[in-house]
């Protein structure tokens, strides 16, 4: 995982880990958290492909997220909501091959795709994108 401190979550304390169930007949010590709509409490997983040199503005999602990336290189650059608009907060976080990074839900931030990417997103409850700027 990279270290960052603009990380405001980890995999200890985002809530995409929580709610989990157990389910009967299967083997002790695992659970499971389903997708949406099946499970009102459940997360919403995508995956995610991304070309080269393409991006996101500036935006915030309802729930925290957490990002894995499978293939290729990706920057996220925090932000902080001012009178004057938004400013950047922190040095950009950058994901490359096997890392993981978590957002909290409402932090503003962009994305910016180096290397064409394959993503594992996961997004707690519904997902939800909404532009900021």
């Amino acid at each position: 995982m990279s270290e960052n401190t603009n990380k405001e979550v980890d995999a200890a304390s985002s809530a995409v880990w929580n709610n989990h169930v157990s389910v009967p007949d299967t083997p002790a010590g695992f659970t499971v958290r389903t997708t949406y709509p099946t499970n009102p409490d459940g997360v919403e997983v995508m995956l995610e492909k991304w070309e080269a040199g393409s991006s996101e503005p500036p935006h915030s999602h309802p729930g925290d997220d957490m990002t894995v990336v499978i293939e290729g290189c990706m920057s996220i650059q925090f932000f902080t909501k001012t009178a004057d608009g938004l400013v950047a907060d922190g040095e950009k976080l950058v994901l490359n091959k096997g890392d993981t990074g978590y957002i909290k839900a409402g932090r503003i931030h962009d994305a910016n795709y180096i290397d064409a990417c394959k993503l594992v997103y996961v997004h707690d409850k519904a997902f939800g994108f909404t532009e900021e700027g």
